[in-house]
């Protein structure tokens, strides 16, 4: 069921909407609480571990895992990497969730057929006083075959993205921002998203922020619909773009609502983003059926499919 909107929205864009401006009726609000969206971030279990240095040799840490004791895993300090920088590395929510993930219930050293000896920290990027970036090497060696698994990381933690669909006039509409990527070398036309700010796995509140931020529109807590919770259980409830180098999991999030066709208007072009950062964001609304073939975006694509599935086993509140 969609949900009307009152031409008081026309005003309203021109700053973050407040939380009524899309209210959605109570039936549609999502049915599954919010410990169990935010349940795949506990405390990590608990490592023993030792630092040391010498002027001559480079900085070392050590770690005992209670998969491998007996067995305590060496923490190296790149050249070039300053003993302030080594310290956050290592105490960092980053590389203790990477740890913690190795230990799961399908991690990679649950069975005890690998096992994880040395881990080469080659570099941080902070963002203000947290690491925002972790770059590292590990060591993971099968038993079976005595050899190394490929094992570079690029660690930047959980993030989040909201599929926001708009009907208006009997066609359906996804907004989306046009930024720069400077990794790829385009301007990329994607959904919201953004990282979690702190430890606490906030998914459903950043989602919220990141649309005022790079939308422009406020949405209430209660009306988006989780989609990374109809995944099985057995994936943690996670998805991950990119597995083969990144650690980064995503919380896709979805939105629906109803506006006039002045509201779609004045979306589209409309630029946001938090200039200060850097952030030179041009929201762009494009009609959904297109959406598909329209965006490079493996965020838009894992969430149209999500979604699509949801909708045909009838999955979605009404």
């Amino acid at each position: 069921m969609w949900t009307e909107i009152g031409k008081s929205m026309t005003h309203l864009l021109r700053s973050p909407m407040p939380l009524s401006a899309f209210a959605l009726p109570k039936r549609l609000v999502v049915s599954f609480p919010l410990a169990q969206l935010l349940h795949r971030h506990t405390t990590p279990k608990p490592f023993c571990s030792r630092m040391s240095a010498t002027p001559s040799t480079s900085l070392t840490h050590s770690i005992s895992l209670p998969t491998q004791l007996g067995q305590p895993v060496q923490v190296l300090a790149a050249p070039g990497l300053s003993d302030s920088e080594f310290r956050a590395a290592i105490e960092s929510s980053l590389f203790r969730q990477w740890l913690k993930n190795l230990e799961c219930d399908n991690g990679i050293l649950a069975n005890g057929n690998m096992t994880l000896t040395q881990v080469l920290i080659q570099g941080v990027d902070m963002f203000g006083k947290r690491i925002g970036f972790l770059k590292f090497k590990a060591d993971i060696i099968d038993k079976g075959t005595g050899k190394k698994v490929p094992g570079i990381v690029f660690a930047r933690g959980p993030a989040v993205t909201v599929l926001i669909l708009l009907e208006s006039e009997g066609t359906t509409y996804a907004v989306l921002t046009e930024q720069v990527r400077v990794p790829t070398g385009r301007v990329v036309l994607e959904l919201p998203a953004g990282m979690l700010d702190d430890d606490k796995g906030d998914f459903v509140g950043t989602a919220v922020r990141e649309v005022e931020e790079e939308i422009g529109i406020r949405l209430k807590l209660e009306d988006m619909v989780d989609l990374s919770a109809f995944l099985d259980p057995s994936t943690g409830f996670k998805v991950f773009p990119s597995p083969g180098g990144c650690d980064e999991e995503l919380g896709l999030f979805l939105y629906r609502g109803r506006v006039d066709k002045n509201i779609i208007t004045q979306l589209e072009g409309k630029e946001t983003g938090c200039v200060k950062h850097g952030e030179l964001i041009k929201v762009r609304v494009v009609p959904y059926e297109k959406l598909w073939h329209t965006t490079p975006d493996a965020k838009a694509l894992m969430a149209i499919a999500i979604y699509e599935m949801a909708k045909k086993e009838g999955l979605l509140p009404q």
